[in-house]
């Protein structure tokens, strides 16, 4: 993403009557750690959020997959609209509402399958979130994870079309969930209800991609790839830091 672009979008940011800024968290706002409560957003990045949020015709989203209650005890400081486990749960005006209505007895037979594969690679753990199931890797030896992560793949593909369920194969993560749960989805729902002449979205992950699919014949729309692979953002940026350099140009 060069400086002309850069510009030509803060323009555009600065003559909408309405604009929507989707932000993802961990590998976005902040780096991927060992132990992601320890993730947090740091002191100028706060500053610059509560500007973004307080700007008059402004929404901004917190988009993630981490669990609703997690992250709202990680971002209660803020008055920020948050969607949760990739669209499960939406916190908006300070309300979190469920979006789907699903049962998850599902989890009985998937629970066994992720504890097996975790005894297998030492370093792996399992998070369980209100509508989904993660496995975690980050934390094991690459090679081990990986290849485990593979097999997890493989053995959860034969089954998960008896449940309705999907999968999502992130950065050192494989995540279960309701088919009709995404980040696509949750963002197709607000502009179902709004009409946005601007629009951000910036992901670092390949749960990212279905918010930036959705995005894709929006005219109105920057979408921003976080790092290096294929994508469907029309952009990139290769840090965190940069990140944090474009939203401050909004600020200003």
């Amino acid at each position: 993403m060069n400086d002309l672009i850069k510009a030509g979008l803060a323009e555009k940011y600065r003559n909408a009557t309405r604009r929507l800024v989707l932000l993802d968290y961990d590998g976005t706002l902040v780096n991927y750690t060992p132990v992601p409560d320890s993730a947090r957003l740091p002191d100028n990045l706060i500053d610059i959020l509560i500007k973004l949020i307080g700007t008059p015709l402004t929404e901004v989203f917190i988009v993630t997959g981490r669990g609703y209650q997690d992250i709202d005890k990680i971002l209660n400081h803020l008055q920020v609209n948050i969607i949760a486990e990739h669209g499960a749960m939406i916190k908006e005006s300070g309300i979190w509402m469920n979006q789907i209505n699903n049962t998850t007895l599902w989890k009985e037979t998937m629970i066994p399958i992720l504890k097996q594969i975790t005894l297998k690679c030492p370093g792996s753990f399992v998070e369980e979130k209100t509508y989904s199931l993660t496995w975690h890797y980050r934390n094991a030896d690459s090679q081990s994870g990986h290849t485990n992560s593979r097999e997890l793949i493989r053995i959860l593909e034969k089954i998960i079309h008896l449940y309705n369920l999907k999968i999502l194969d992130g950065k050192k993560v494989v995540e279960i969930m309701c088919r009709e749960v995404g980040k696509g989805i949750a963002v197709r729902k607000l502009f179902e209800q709004k009409h946005y002449d601007f629009v951000l979205s910036v992901g670092d992950d390949a749960t990212d991609e279905e918010m930036f699919e959705y995005l894709v014949q929006n005219t109105n729309a920057f979408t921003i790839k976080v790092g290096e692979g294929d994508t469907f953002a029309r952009y990139k940026l290769d840090s965190i830091n940069h990140v944090l350099l474009l939203l401050k140009d909004l600020t200003v």
